[in-house]
């Protein structure tokens, strides 16, 4: 009995036990299930918050730090109106008002940032990142695949920070040949003075004083802005020297650099531009013309010969113009000049490297640096080229094939003149640009039309620049920034170079260029020459290793 009545008392205990673990088990599964709803709860907030690209608003301030840039009146043409109404995206422009330099020295003093800054490659690039003033990516490139996909992992190791991050958004990065500069004749002079050949510099020498005779309202030889004419004569002189030995001051040899101002090919190049402009047969106000200058010049007709960085760029809607007047008229693309006994497939007047020519930064004042990236992988997808370079579905193209390119419309044939204009406008929206699909599908579409009914700048592209485009991948991020010792070095090395340029180019003979020259590689020694020298070649070095997986 008293061995049931402890069973009955053991399993009463038990009971009470288990009730009360029960009730305890019931709190704990309660609390839990508060808990998780409340998290459910949150993430359901959170997730109405997200933002999804298309669906949420978006609006951010975009800077473009160039004197020549400007940004047309964002929704006040048909491929960002499009963008606004589908994308929810509004973009506002904060210009530089020609004085990019001196803005941009005040946003970083003040660190009162727009949204985006876009700006080359560099030193500037540096600054907003030492200051804490920009955005990493990194954390946005799972989710949105895009930049990865066609910029490659390459690419973008190549535009990491010291700190291994990456801050940069490349626009017209490139896995093929790419650039806008050449040579380009006057057609209707061209013709009338018996179409002579124009292969060397002799050649072309004789052209220019024939012009000069027959022609005296007309620019022989119109160099663009900042003289850029004249530094193409550069590559012509010697296989394998391209615009970027101008670019860095320096001349690679072996597995270093040296000093530009002693290089035998860059002392030719000076001297044959002193010899032009001192007979005028180069334009008299290179150095200091603005661009809308030139434009008028080549709008006009009243230049015979251009040669600048930005041939492709300019001169579509002079050769537009020219033949409204003259269907026979206009301009055409030339092989590079070059000197007798220089391979003509080894003069390099544009260059080009898989990284691109210049970068957006998201800055700390974003607001949605989420969006803005967002934004900025969809317009570099085949789906956001298209809108942004060839307009929004519906009027210049219908329908894709199977590479994603566009299929041209009529309208892209019959409103040519207006095509250009309204392809010149978004040009101005065009800063995530992903070259390989741009060209590619251009090339697709152009090769069907007529010849007649191809497009200027891709017809000149496609025939000439890109095939004259040297890779300088090797040579990314070779600027030192301003502020460090090299930096100061660099500035002066680049004003005594510009002071000899400039100087040459009013030289009256050769023997006075030598002497011009002699004193710039003298100061530049003094200046620290060898230093900028050893710094430069030491980013060279190290880029080979990273384009070679080191």
């Amino acid at each position: 009995m008293i061995k049931r009545n402890k069973m009955i008392v053991s399993l009463a205990l038990m009971l009470a036990l288990l009730t009360a673990l029960t009730a305890c088990s019931g709190k704990e599964n309660k609390a839990e299930e508060g808990a998780t709803d409340q998290a459910a709860t949150n993430n359901a907030s959170k997730e109405e918050n997200a933002f999804v690209f298309g669906e949420t608003p978006l609006s951010f301030s975009f800077y473009g730090n160039y004197d020549w840039y400007t940004m047309y009146p964002w929704g006040e043409d048909m491929a960002t109106k499009w963008i606004q109404d589908n994308k929810q995206v509004t973009v506002k422009a904060i210009p530089s008002s020609g004085a990019a330099s001196q803005k941009f020295t005040t946003m970083l003093a003040s660190k009162k940032l727009p949204d985006v800054v876009w700006l080359d490659r560099g030193p500037d690039v540096e600054k907003l990142v030492k200051a804490g003033l920009v955005v990493p990516l990194d954390s946005y490139l799972e989710k949105y695949p895009n930049l990865v996909k066609y910029a490659g992992e390459e690419t973008l190791n190549m535009l990491r920070s010291s700190d291994g991050k990456l801050y940069q958004f490349p626009n017209w990065y490139t896995n093929r040949p790419m650039g806008n500069g050449g040579y380009a004749v006057n057609i209707e002079i061209y013709k009338a003075l018996g179409e002579p050949r124009l292969e060397t510099f002799d050649d072309l020498y004789a052209y220019l004083k024939l012009v000069k005779e027959k022609y005296p309202d007309v620019i022989p030889y119109e160099t663009g802005m900042t003289g850029q004419g004249m530094d193409m004569f550069y590559p012509g002189m010697a296989d394998d020297h391209p615009m970027q030995n101008l670019a860095m001051r320096a001349v690679p040899q072996g597995d270093k650099l040296i000093s530009l101002f002693t290089d035998p090919v860059y002392r030719e190049t000076m001297k044959y531009t002193s010899k032009l402009f001192r007979e005028k047969l180069i334009t008299q106000d290179a150095l200091t013309q603005t661009r809308d200058q030139v434009k008028e010049k080549v709008n006009n007709g009243k230049v015979a010969v251009y040669s600048a960085y930005d041939t492709t760029g300019l001169l579509p809607t002079a050769d537009g113009i020219l033949k409204e007047k003259n269907p026979n008229g206009g301009y055409q693309i030339i092989w590079p000049v070059h000197k007798e006994g220089v391979d003509p497939n080894k003069v390099w007047v544009n260059q080009y490297d898989s990284i691109g020519w210049n970068v957006s930064l998201i800055t700390t004042s974003a607001k949605n640096p989420e969006g803005i990236f967002a934004y900025l992988d969809w317009l570099t997808s085949p789906e956001g080229e298209r809108v942004i370079f060839w307009g929004p579905e519906g009027h210049y193209w219908e329908g894709t094939d199977e590479n994603g390119a566009p299929l041209y419309t009529d309208k892209f044939i019959e409103e040519k003149d207006e095509r250009t204009k309204n392809m010149a406008i978004w040009d101005t929206f065009q800063w995530a640009g992903n070259t390989s699909f741009i060209d590619t599908s251009k090339a697709v579409n152009e090769m069907k039309l007529a010849e007649d009914k191809r497009s200027w700048d891709t017809v000149a592209q496609t025939s000439v620049t890109w095939k004259t485009s040297f890779n300088a991948t090797q040579f990314a991020g070779i600027e030192p920034i301003q502020e460090s010792d090299e930096g100061v070095i660099a500035q002066q090395i680049g004003q005594i170079a510009d002071q000899a340029r400039a100087k040459v180019m009013f030289a009256k003979s050769d023997e006075e260029v030598d002497s011009i020259l002699d004193k710039a590689e003298k100061d530049a020694q003094a200046a620290g020459y060898e230093k900028l020298l050893a710094y430069k070649t030491q980013i060279w070095q190290q880029n080979l290793k990273k384009m070679q997986g080191n």
